[in-house]
């Protein structure tokens, strides 16, 4: 046992996953009960009006922050040691999202009619859930560059620590709306949460504190902006598009199958999200300012290698134990009405695997801000998704939304593969 612990202190990856699964497992535990309270109080149905929102917050929130997260991460974790640069870039992007997210507020609040009507399809019924919305996302924004800060910081067990308060924090509040008040509890929460953890994660960095006194909001520096807009260009592309393509899914489903179908391609999607949530955050604290301090490609390699050799078994195996359970897993989150979504697990899972082996490498397309590169492969990507999409659903119905996940991930991987063909499979060593 000893050996295993020093093992898992020499390992950054490990140890970064160690620090991480305790903060994971908060999330799943805060998603798995949350995914109760909705299925007992508000069923299927309102389980895709919820989807639709959250696509819509997606897109938002991340034009809020200009998409510059993955840029601050990686600036903070470059120049980490140079206080100048730091202070001049973190004050240039505080006081800049800070501008962007009280103008998009404004624009939220004075269309909040239209975009009701848009994502909930409803006369009127969910104005004040937008102009909620206008009123919390300047916090919402914040918190969202204050975390991106402590991650490129490599702050990591102040980062998970944020993450499970924050996590028992939303999860109480949601749970509690949703009793009280059904679907609109659940809009509610949705609209209010995130804003409202800017003020968890205020209180709950002081032992970083002394980074933020020499911060000047007032300062803006150009030159600051132009480094941060391929990060922008990348993220900004995502946020407009993704969303609007599952919303797309989503209503087509409800068209040519059922609502309550569409509620179950979200349950699907939303167990898929629990366990990928693993992945994903051991990403962004690990391989994101990994990518950005390597610079040639043996070194590159070797990471590629060593993430798949530890975190891909593990996540397999996972993955395994998720299918055979799955009737279990089913009964658990939700309740008989969701019975259906045991028939759509085994293509969920076989995308979001082959999702994993294609995302770490991509991943590198952000380091190194290859911005051409990025959105041609996401322009491919979300394109195939949505074909397939249509093309599936009219033959297999809301089978056929999971088959074309698993189809899109593995043209996606291939697409992948040739683009850093050299990189990944030359022998020489060269300068990245």
């Amino acid at each position: 046992m000893k050996r295993i612990f020093q093992y898992i202190n020499s390992n950054l990856l490990l140890k970064i996953a160690s620090f991480n699964s305790v903060a994971v497992l908060t999330r799943v535990v805060a998603g798995f009960v949350t995914s109760k309270a909705i299925a007992v109080f508000i069923g299927a149905e309102g389980l895709a009006l919820i989807g639709n929102l959250r696509n819509f917050l997606t897109t938002v929130e991340s034009f809020s922050t200009l998409g510059f997260s993955n840029g601050i991460v990686k600036y903070v974790a470059e120049f980490k040691e140079d206080k100048t640069k730091l202070n001049e870039a973190v004050g240039t992007v505080l006081t800049i999202i800070l501008i962007t997210a009280l103008l998009i507020s404004l624009g939220l609040y004075f269309n909040a009619e239209s975009l009701a009507n848009w994502i909930f399809d409803s006369q009127g019924a969910y104005v004040f859930i937008i102009k909620l919305l206008a009123f919390m996302l300047p916090f919402s924004a914040m918190n969202l560059v204050l975390m991106a800060i402590i991650n490129g910081l490599s702050k990591h067990k102040t980062f998970v620590k944020i993450n499970i308060y924050s996590q028992i924090f939303g999860l109480l509040l949601t749970v509690m709306l949703i009793w009280q008040k059904q679907l609109s509890g659940a809009l509610i929460a949705a609209v209010t949460i995130p804003g409202l953890l800017f003020f968890v994660t205020l209180f709950s960095f002081f032992d970083i504190r002394h980074f933020f006194k020499p911060v000047e909001l007032s300062k803006i520096n150009l030159n600051v902006l132009k480094n941060f807009s391929h990060y922008s260009a990348m993220a900004l592309f995502s946020a407009a598009v993704i969303p609007l393509i599952f919303v797309f899914i989503r209503n087509y489903l409800i068209d040519h199958v059922s609502m309550k179908d569409a509620g179950f391609w979200e349950a699907i999607r939303r167990i898929s999200n629990y366990y990928f949530m693993f992945v994903n955050s051991l990403l962004a604290l690990y391989i994101l300012p990994r990518f950005s301090e390597i610079t040639n490609a043996i070194d590159f390699r070797k990471e590629i290698v060593h993430f798949y050799k530890t975190v891909l078994p593990i996540f397999g195996t996972a993955l395994l134990f998720i299918y055979f359970l799955r009737s279990y897993i089913v009964a658990i989150l939700f309740t008989e009405e969701f019975q259906p979504v045991e028939d759509l697990f085994m293509w969920q899972l076989l995308g979001d695997f082959i999702k994993v082996i294609s995302s770490v490498v991509a991943f590198q397309l952000i380091a190194k801000k290859m911005v051409v590169y990025y959105i041609g492969i996401e322009i491919f990507s979300l394109v195939t998704l949505y074909l397939a999409s249509i093309y599936f659903i009219d033959i297999y119905g809301v089978e056929g939304a999971v088959i074309a996940h698993f189809v899109n991930f593995a043209l996606h991987m291939m697409v992948i593969a040739t683009v850093f063909k050299k990189l990944l499979f030359s022998k020489q060593n060269f300068e990245i």
